[in-house]
């Protein structure tokens, strides 16, 4: 009986390929996570455009913006939206607090919202109808805006 040999690859080889499938994994990781960022922004900014479309809608419909009252609250501006949103109000997914559907109404002497003001979340501006997230951490998409500036 012949004196056969099986072969195989050896311990070095079996390095050297592990490390080169770990130094491709460490270049494509990142950017991979990166895109999945991007895209949970995107998913944030249509989710912002659902709702100030429920709020254009609610105007269109009853000539007044949705919680306008001195007495207004999220309740009462959800409930207003509710016929225009369909399900649950929607979650912000940012923020130190995310995921909150937490809407903060306000009715500052100006006309426009001074910013966000917590850790997220909602912000509506019960005067003028403007709507933004309650967060002011930078974006993915432009790390040169803010959550708050969408």
């Amino acid at each position: 009986m012949p004196n056969r040999r099986l072969r195989g690859f050896s311990l070095v080889e079996l390095v050297v390929v592990i490390m080169i499938l770990g130094i491709l994994a460490a270049i494509a990781a990142p950017n991979f996570l990166g895109t999945s960022r991007r895209a949970a922004d995107q998913s944030l900014i249509q989710t912002l455009q659902v709702i100030r479309n429920a709020i254009d809608m609610y105007v269109a419909e009853f000539g007044a913006l949705p919680a306008a009252g001195s007495g207004a609250n999220e309740t009462t501006f959800k409930t207003a939206l509710s016929t225009y949103v369909r399900g649950d109000f929607p979650k912000c997914t940012v923020g130190t607090v995310a995921p909150s559907d937490t809407v903060v109404i306000e009715a500052p002497s100006g006309s426009e919202i001074d910013g966000a003001s917590g850790t997220g979340g909602w912000k509506y501006n019960r005067l003028t109808g403007k709507f933004i997230i309650n967060f002011q951490g930078n974006t993915q998409i432009d790390p040169t805006k803010k959550y708050d500036e969408l």
